[in-house]
């Protein structure tokens, strides 16, 4: 027990080697030997899609089993597996496929790929029948008849346009004539005012179909003054011989031509109107002289009979 327990006192003592040395020294050569070149063929084959239809199974397989099958099958089994090698190092993957279940998948996919060819089958579709008759030959070029069908479709939509506008036309037209006074109605909206009760100087205010008329009675001052206005310099040019079919009767309705306010009779810088919406001056012969109206007073239609008598309408 004392020599086991100190063994390993003695453990650099014991020591074994497996060389055994004999005496004797190497021998070295100093001749050369000469050795034939042996030349091995490349191992590269170009896989083109010939060669592989070739390489690849395409017919049926039937692989046996058991006593004396089972060499057959593993032989046919690793040939699939060189075959898939093959194409995956003709494309410079990075990996092999090992496995014998997908390689076997692969293959079968790879196969069907392979031997998949046109569809002879199917029909094209026809669209004859809705072409145009100039563009039905193949052997022609629609270029040649491009201007005769453009021109008949512009024709064609520019007549369907034109017969739209006009229908259209006729149809507001009715409407909006269905909607204001028949000619009865106007007939009666004419009022008669008597001349004689409205002194020099004067306006009247009067309502005629539900606006407001003005009827002024000028003096020979404001006739003058009205017959020397240059016309040129009016926003509205119109004479004042061509608004009055008496000079000193002025007949004008009392609408403000800018927003349709009534305005004021014997006012303004010009002696005539004044509109206090937006400040329109308005003369003696209701021109607009200053403000925003751009038009002038309308006259409406109006004759005298029997001398004092002023009929409108």
């Amino acid at each position: 027990m004392n020599i086991v327990a100190k063994s390993t006192s003695l453990a650099p003592l014991l020591k074994s080697t497996t060389v055994i040395s004999n005496g004797l020294q190497p021998v070295i050569g100093t001749g050369v030997v000469l050795k034939s070149k042996i030349v091995c063929k490349p191992g590269v084959s170009r896989l083109v899609s010939e060669s592989l239809q070739e390489t690849l199974i395409t017919g049926s397989l039937r692989v046996s089993s058991g006593i004396g099958g089972s060499k057959t099958a593993t032989s046919l089994l690793f040939y699939y597996i060189s075959c898939i090698n093959r194409i995956y190092s003709h494309y410079n993957f990075d990996y092999i496929i090992v496995c014998p279940v997908l390689s076997m998948n692969f293959l079968a996919s790879l196969l069907a790929t392979q031997r998949r060819l046109a569809h002879t089958d199917v029909q094209w579709p026809d669209f004859t029948d809705y072409r145009h008759d100039a563009v039905k030959n193949p052997t022609t070029k629609s270029k040649e008849s491009s201007v005769s069908r453009k021109s008949f479709t512009y024709v064609t939509t520019a007549a369907t346009g034109v017969t739209m506008v006009y229908g259209v036309k006729t149809i507001v037209h009715n409407l909006v004539a269905s909607l204001s006074a028949s000619a009865d109605v106007l007939a009666l909206a004419k009022i008669e005012v008597k001349l004689d009760s409205i002194p020099e100087g004067k306006n009247a205010v009067f309502k005629w179909r539900g606006k407001p008329l003005f009827v002024r009675h000028r003096t020979q001052k404001e006739i003058d003054k009205e017959a020397q206005v240059n016309v040129s310099s009016l926003r509205d040019p119109e004479a004042d011989a061509d608004r009055v079919q008496k000079s000193e009767w002025l007949v004008v309705l009392g609408v403000c031509t800018h927003l349709g306010c009534v305005p004021i009779a014997n006012a303004g810088d010009f002696g005539g109107y004044y509109c206090p919406c937006h400040g329109s001056h308005y003369d003696a012969s209701g021109r607009i002289r200053k403000g925003p109206a751009p038009l002038n007073l309308e006259v409406p239609p109006h004759e005298f009979v029997e001398g004092d008598i002023l009929v409108v309408g």
